[in-house]
């Protein structure tokens, strides 16, 4: 089983995670803000994550790592 893993202090939302996502699970949080102020970024089902990575590759901060 493949997982998203997002260091969610440091992402900015930028949101660029959440539109490569193939199967829509990765979205901002808007019922919270990180320490930076931002809406970060979470992964809504984690059983549907299929590695593929487009997440972290569009993260210009290096914010997500995929683990398979």
């Amino acid at each position: 089983m493949a997982r998203a893993i997002f260091q969610e202090d440091r992402c900015k939302g930028c949101g660029l995670c959440t539109a490569a996502c193939p199967t829509g699970i990765v979205v901002l949080d808007a019922s919270r803000l990180n320490s930076k102020g931002f809406q970060p970024a979470i992964v809504t089902d984690k059983e549907k994550c299929n590695g593929c990575a487009l997440c972290a590759r569009m993260c210009p901060d290096l914010v997500i790592q995929v683990e398979r």
